[in-house]
């Protein structure tokens, strides 16, 4: 287990490639939380790419800056942690070269290790709810504004490559919960994973 612990972050090149494709290849991959000293960790099933200048519903949409949305502008590899609604934390991955303002929003993880303190910090039982959303999987790892704008490895929060020894088929669908530009195929998800957020039955395209 401590080996696992210690192994090597997903480096900086693996980042520093267009959203869609660090999207999809980021299913299976591991996200560990070691926030407040409490180690947990989920795996990856389900994620949208949001391609920063060119795309409408990017916070980084015609280059837009503002002090909320900074780190959106960092490194590839870095954390992009914002508020939804002033409500919800949502982790978001920095893609392709600093100032390029793309990222890959976390929509939802499969609970590996510390499922009771996720249970804790969401006060539910249902393993399946416990990361099944952007704001469910932070809240479960203990993520919030803290980790924007931080780099791995030294977050507090880091992606391990995929161990995962068993293939999944990935699903791809336009992205939810969102009104500008929704029928982008930029979803991806770990086909018939229980775990991942539920909204996405419309247009559905294996590849």
């Amino acid at each position: 287990m401590k080996a696992q612990r210690r192994a090597a972050t997903l480096p900086v090149s693996f980042f520093d490639r267009p959203a869609d494709v660090v999207a999809r290849e980021l299913l299976g991959a591991l996200v560990v939380s070691r926030v407040g000293g409490v180690h947990t960790s989920a795996r990856i099933v389900e994620t949208e790419a949001y391609l920063g200048y060119r795309d409408p519903a990017s916070h980084g949409y015609l280059h837009r800056r503002s002090d909320r949305n900074a780190a959106l502008f960092g490194p590839p590899g870095s954390w992009y942690v914002y508020l939804s609604y002033g409500i919800h934390c949502c982790a978001n991955l920095v893609c392709e070269a600093e100032g390029t303002a793309s990222a890959v929003l976390l929509r939802a993880l499969e609970p590996v290790e510390g499922v009771e303190r996720m249970r804790e910090r969401r006060g539910r039982a249902d393993d399946r709810e416990l990361c099944s959303g952007p704001g469910k999987l932070c809240q479960a790892l203990g993520i919030t504004r803290d980790l924007d704008g931080r780099v791995m490895p030294g977050a507090e929060v880091v992606v391990l490559p995929s161990r995962a020894a068993l293939p999944f088929e990935v699903a791809t669908t336009p992205r939810i919960g969102i009104t500008k530009a929704a029928d982008w195929p930029l979803r991806f998800v770990v086909e018939g994973n229980p775990h991942v957020s539920g909204r996405g039955g419309r247009k559905r395209l294996r590849v």
